[in-house]
């Protein structure tokens, strides 16, 4: 093994950072959407709300990943 190297990843983790990453995506992807619904001359303010609370689950969910891969580790 190359000492280059990072520790190797399991197969869960692997898992996890590629769910991190959709999360992620569907996160900034849900931001754009409700900037774009604010722009428009009548916003659907109840459109909006449920964009942004579905956003705030992805980040609930984000950082409980998030926590799983970076354990807190006291010192």
């Amino acid at each position: 093994m190359n000492d280059d190297e990072g520790p190797e990843l399991t197969e869960n983790e692997l898992a996890l950072h590629a769910r991190l990453k959709v999360l992620r995506q569907e996160h900034t992807d849900l931001d754009a959407s409700i900037e774009a619904l604010a722009h428009m001359p009548i916003p659907d303010q109840l459109m909006i709300a449920r964009l942004k609370r579905k956003k705030l689950i992805l980040r609930d969910e984000i950082v409980q990943i998030e926590a799983r891969i970076l354990p807190d580790i006291i010192a």
